[in-house]
């Protein structure tokens, strides 16, 4: 496993889809993940500080857990299948490790909220990631390069077959 940082969450240029783009912590990898427009909502609003005047979903999971004293540890996206990308929830309750399958977008939404630490497996970034090959300084040259790439993918481009 890898650890991960959120990079930033774009628009796939032809179907409109959004796209979660992980970096890894250490490196020029870049993993992108087509995930639904309210889960890109919720990861935007927290990133950016947005509240809302109601609880949205991932707020209210990260009060539950608040309030029964269970603690979100981990998040990770733990394989990719069939062009489906899967994760997992780590918590912590009275001691003990708990871990939930998920989808990357839920696992995502509640990892910025809850400060978790986002990992990837090295079979996914080895499949999926587009690597930079010199290093990375300026945002905006990744987000060009990143459009550029969205233009010319689809999400069958990832699938094994």
């Amino acid at each position: 496993m890898q650890e991960m940082v959120i990079y930033g969450v774009s628009f796939d240029m032809v179907g409109k889809q959004p796209i979660v783009l992980l970096k890894t912590r250490e490196g020029n990898r870049f993993l992108p993940i087509w995930i639904g427009h309210p889960e890109a909502a919720a990861i935007l609003m927290k990133l950016q500080g947005a509240n809302t005047p109601r609880p949205m979903t991932h707020d209210l999971i990260n009060e539950m857990l608040d309030r029964l004293e269970v603690a979100c540890t981990r998040v990770a996206v733990t394989e990719l299948r069939e062009n489906t990308f899967y994760a997992s929830i780590t918590l912590t309750i009275n001691g003990a490790e708990v871990e939930i399958d998920s989808r990357p977008s839920d696992a995502l939404a509640l990892a910025v909220r809850t400060s978790a630490p986002i990992f990837a497996a090295e079979d996914v970034i080895s499949e999926s990631a587009i690597e930079f090959e010199h290093e990375v300084e300026d945002q905006e040259e990744v987000v060009e390069k990143f459009k550029d790439f969205l233009d010319n993918v689809s999400p069958e481009d990832f699938s094994d077959s």
